[in-house]
């Protein structure tokens, strides 16, 4: 198809520069509303440092020529209005809530990524074809309140007022009261769900260590991986620890103990994407001179592929009941979270891989073992995602880190795919 944002080949590099330099001036003011105390970055839903952001953010957008409105829970668009105003609506961005103590990238670079592209396009090309909009989520992370996604659940119809009637935070503040107290709730602006988008392109930190160590400067993401969560109850026979020998031992410790080893390597025989991991272990009595009589402990498994998942699971309960067997151990098993793989748009992904391709920039297709916003959009348009190196692999921490060459690209790649479904010819 050939590039557009770029004039001259030689102009890659100077847009980089530009790009660098301005993706950090506005992480590093984003940052700047929510500091933590003990370090990085704190910005709960509805709190005063969330809302301060998202006002800041309205202006700021303003400023760049976008119209800005908030729906009625506090999803934050900034619109470039495109001249068929009756085509659907190219949405980029991610949401602006932290976990606690998190670091400045996660959520905050997809929005800060998608302001610089939108104000690069509109700065050299005019009003697009279709409208372009840039979205600050209000939450993804479910770091204050027990839900997620409650920003684009909200825009997809997959969340609601009725899920949130009765919940509270650590301090017992409900959610429908912290979200009045920012000017916020049921039927205080626009409503929130959405059936005018034709694409949502999220740019996000990759938050592994996959392209830091298969050297690739973008990842261009297949899908977002499916989880299944178990968990089990291994039950032998509470000992002492001195007096019982080691043949007549019924030691649930042990038989939960070959249940993981065999898990690992299963997964490592399966390789990437699955991986699988055992989060939580409890041992009863737990004392040191007693024989384990108990263990409970927790599988989470993701891949990419529903049927794969499916298949491994299956194998993890198989395997798991016929050790339990060997031993002469009681065991049970249960799943009791299961969410199916989301493929990200074929279309999209196309366009990526011919971008870098034409960019000469180094990328990869690869599974999102996390879960993103583009989830939820993938129900009512079409979602696609890329990824940018996170230094050794870390988020959710202050020590997150992509380096600005790296946020750079990330920001070229979506400029030329919002020029390529905003302004050409492409729906």
């Amino acid at each position: 198809m050939g590039l557009s944002v770029l004039s001259h080949p030689q102009d890659k590099e100077q847009l980089l520069t530009y790009f660098e330099t301005h993706i950090m001036h506005i992480l590093n003011w984003l940052a700047a509303f929510s500091p933590d105390e003990n370090g990085g970055i704190t910005r709960l839903l509805y709190t005063e440092g969330w809302l301060n952001t998202q006002q800041a953010l309205a202006v700021k957008m303003a400023s760049h020529g976008l119209e800005t409105e908030f729906d009625e829970v506090g999803n934050l668009f900034g619109k470039l209005q495109g001249e068929d105003r009756h085509a659907p609506s190219i949405i980029t961005g991610s949401h602006i809530d932290t976990v606690v103590q998190g670091g400045k990238y996660d959520g905050a670079y997809g929005i800060a990524a998608g302001l610089l592209a939108v104000n690069y396009l509109q700065q050299q090309f005019g009003k697009p074809k279709r409208t372009i909009e840039v979205v600050s989520l209000c939450e993804e992370e479910g770091s204050r309140f027990p839900i997620a996604y409650w920003g684009s659940g909200s825009i997809a119809g997959k969340r609601d007022f009725e899920q949130i009637a009765r919940l509270r935070d650590m301090d017992e503040v409900s959610f429908t009261d912290a979200m009045r107290e920012c000017g916020f709730g049921e039927g205080s602006g626009r409503s929130s769900r959405r059936q005018d988008i034709g694409a949502f392109i999220e740019v996000h930190i990759e938050q592994g260590a996959v392209l830091e160590t298969e050297k690739a400067a973008i990842g261009i993401v297949d899908a977002i991986a499916g989880q299944r969560r178990m968990k089990f109850e291994v039950t032998g026979e509470p000992n002492h620890a001195g007096t019982t020998p080691m043949h007549m031992r019924r030691d649930a410790l042990e038989g939960a103990s070959a249940m993981i080893q065999e898990l690992r390597r299963e997964a490592m025989k399966q390789g990437a994407p699955l991986v699988a991991t055992v989060g939580q272990l409890n041992v009863q009595p737990n004392v040191p001179n007693v024989v384990p009589g108990k263990v409970m402990f927790t599988v989470d498994a993701r891949h990419g592929d529903e049927e794969a998942l499916g298949s491994f699971c299956e194998w993890v309960m198989n395997t798991f009941k016929r050790l339990a067997e060997e031993r002469d151990l009681a065991f049970s098993g249960m799943e009791w979270f299961s969410e199916r793989p989301v493929p990200m748009d074929a279309g999209i992904k196309r366009h990526m891989d011919e971008i870098t391709e034409e960019l000469g920039i180094a990328s990869m297709r690869m599974v999102s073992g996390a879960g993103h916003d583009a989830v939820m959009f993938e129900h009512i348009c079409k979602a696609g995602m890329l990824f940018v190196p996170s230094r050794g692999g870390i988020s959710h921490s202050p020590l997150e880190y992509t380096a600005p060459s790296e946020l750079a690209a990330g920001v070229l790649v979506l400029a030329e795919l919002l020029y390529r479904l905003g302004y050409g010819e492409e729906r």
